[in-house]
């Protein structure tokens, strides 16, 4: 109860060891859960629908994903691609994710259907070539690649993921082999689920641990008085044997915090249950040092990471998910953030005894305190 009037989870209490006046220096999970996701206001459907972001992310092609297309109704809606509607989905995208309108079907609809309802012959054009479902295309794609992934276009927190890899004459998706009759199955019954490409890590995050895409999350904020975005907490992400085919902190991956100056990383942390952390200098399977070493030009991804912030003023709070692609500055960013988790970041430090990140948060309403 003591937990519960301060606006902590007891979870929050095992990983923070929150006593009376240094529990005010956390940022609490009332705050969090309710207040945050407020920050952004309108524009929060920026990060909370993967294809907007997506396309928000066109102005940066160096750290854009490839989006190859979008399984919705039984059919594949090419978009990345000089094939089909590239941009007309984007009529079918609101607030709340894709709208169901006449019009929207209308926009997005398949060779064979026109605006006015008619077929080809109806309208006086010429019939149209019948394409593949969208299981026969994603699975021709995923021969073509080798490896895809397949996200909900709303999800979040590493769930409703498909890491998919082509293996000895069939599928896996995530730890499970499939045929392909089964892999076809699987996508059949997705809706509303992006296939993007596959992003090969460095080969320092690589050596980390191989078997997960290990990320950083960097959160950014807007501070409108200066002007100017600022990174209050930087990690490395990354997987275990746990946590596959994701690195999150949450599934018993390992969080290491990355000093915002240096790049350095201190020692990761790692929850050996839901309540329970363990330290780590090194990756516990793969035996690669993590605390003392230099995220490879660590410079040129921050003063990036700023920028993009800085141009999109309008989003003053964002978790990037960042995956560097060379060990010289070149990176993906994968997904953004709207109310990032905060234990991951505060298992190392309560963010508040910033006194920059105390003021944000005053200023957007999260602190009442």
């Amino acid at each position: 109860m003591w937990l519960w009037r301060r606006g902590f989870l007891s979870r929050s209490d095992a990983i923070y060891d929150l006593d009376d006046g240094h529990h005010r220096a956390y940022l609490t999970d009332f705050e969090r859960f309710v207040r945050t996701p407020l920050i952004n206001g309108e524009w929060n459907v920026t990060l909370t629908n993967k294809l907007i972001f997506h396309w928000m992310m066109e102005r940066f092609d160096a750290q854009q994903t490839t989006v190859y297309g979008m399984v919705r109704n039984d059919r594949y809606l090419p978009i990345d691609t000089d094939q089909g509607p590239q941009r007309q989905v984007m009529a079918a995208v609101g607030a709340d994710g894709l709208t169901g309108s006449d019009t929207t079907e209308s926009m997005l609809a398949p060779e064979g259907r026109r605006s006015n309802g008619g077929t080809p012959e109806q309208n006086g054009d010429a019939p149209a070539k019948s394409q593949p479902g969208a299981p026969r295309q994603v699975r021709e794609r995923l021969d073509a690649d080798g490896r895809l992934v397949l996200k909900w276009i709303k999800g979040g927190g590493g769930n409703n993921v498909y890491i998919c890899s082509t293996i000895d004459g069939g599928y896996r998706v995530n730890d499970e082999r499939l045929t392909g009759e089964e892999f076809e199955t699987l996508v059949e019954g997705l809706q509303e689920y992006l296939v993007c490409e596959f992003v090969d890590q460095s080969p320092f995050f690589s050596a980390v641990y191989p078997d997960t895409t290990n990320t950083l999350r960097i959160i950014t904020m807007f501070d409108e008085t200066a002007g100017a975005a600022f990174i209050p907490i930087a990690i490395l992400r990354a997987g275990t044997d746990r946590s596959v085919p994701v690195d999150n902190f949450s599934e018993g991956g390992l969080s290491a915090e990355v000093d915002i100056e240096t790049g350095k990383l201190g020692t990761a942390l790692q929850l050996r249950n839901q309540t329970d952390l363990v330290e780590h200098d090194e990756h516990p399977l793969t035996g690669t040092q993590l605390a003392g070493v230099t995220i490879p030009a660590w410079t040129e991804i921050r003063e990036k990471i700023l920028a993009i912030a800085e141009a999109n003023q309008q989003l003053p709070y964002v978790g990037w998910d960042v995956v560097p692609t060379d060990d010289e500055g070149s990176f993906k960013i994968i997904e953004g953030n709207r109310y990032p988790g905060m234990r991951s970041l505060q298992s190392h430090r309560p963010l508040l005894a910033d006194e920059r990140v105390r003021s944000f948060y005053e200023r957007h309403d999260v602190l009442d305190r």
